[in-house]
């Protein structure tokens, strides 16, 4: 058994809207088993705003939530960052890129899926894309979090996050 929550960080290139609501679904469906985190290797500076109403609606607390990088999350910049036991991109373009040296021996997914900020169209159509990533998210961390984690082998887990970031849901709507 681990004797502190599992450490999560979630990674975007903006860290301004899906990683956001991914740390703060982590946090929420954890239930104090995990600890997440977000960032990005090229923060915007800000959290996009529909991605903070969203949160809201759904009672998250966002006054913490901030764009920032993950820097803050390496050994290399932070010696104080904190060991990572999971790290999860949630854009194609941060999957891409090297990444920093992460403290622990994290075990890494890609669970991609398309930008709500670059959403177009109406106030609803682009609230509509904002749902769907959190409804997404909100599925794959569900799933994740509800694994035995325990009784997985590394490669085992690994297998099992590889299925829940290709597993396709229907979109909202």
């Amino acid at each position: 058994m681990n004797d502190r929550p599992y450490n999560v960080l979630f990674l975007c290139t903006g860290n301004s809207c899906r990683s956001i609501i991914a740390e703060a679904l982590m946090n929420q469906l954890g239930a104090g088993r995990f600890r997440a985190w977000s960032a990005g290797s090229f923060p915007t500076g800000q959290v996009n705003p529909n991605a903070l109403a969203l949160l809201q609606t759904f009672n998250h607390d966002t006054s913490g939530f901030r764009s920032k990088s993950w820097d803050e999350f390496s050994r290399e910049t932070n010696p104080d960052a904190p060991e990572l036991d999971f790290i999860f991109t949630v854009c194609d373009d941060a999957a891409g890129e090297v990444c920093p040296w992460w403290p622990g021996h994290p075990v890494t997914a890609h669970w991609g899926m398309p930008d709500p900020a670059r959403a177009t169209g109406n106030e609803a159509e682009i609230a509509l894309a904002f749902a769907d990533t959190y409804r997404r998210l909100s599925d794959r961390i569900s799933l994740f979090v509800n694994l035995p984690l325990a009784k997985l082998d590394r490669m085992s887990l690994q297998k099992q996050l590889d299925e829940i970031g290709g597993a396709q849901t229907q979109p909202a709507g």
